[in-house]
């Protein structure tokens, strides 16, 4: 057998199991996204004057 071949086991399934996070990460992210839209770029609020 050469080097070439062989498999580190434990990077490949810590590889595995951070794709399987990142997915779900991303699941989240995207039904967050949706329950509460985050505000659009360029449009800002109007800033109510300070009571004295």
């Amino acid at each position: 057998m050469s080097d070439d071949t062989l498999i580190d086991f434990s990077a490949e399934r810590e590889r595995r199991i951070h794709d399987l996070h990142e997915k779900r990460l991303q699941e989240m992210r995207q039904a967050f996204e949706q329950a509460l839209p985050l505000a659009k770029p360029g449009k800002k609020a109007k800033k109510r004057p300070k009571k004295r």
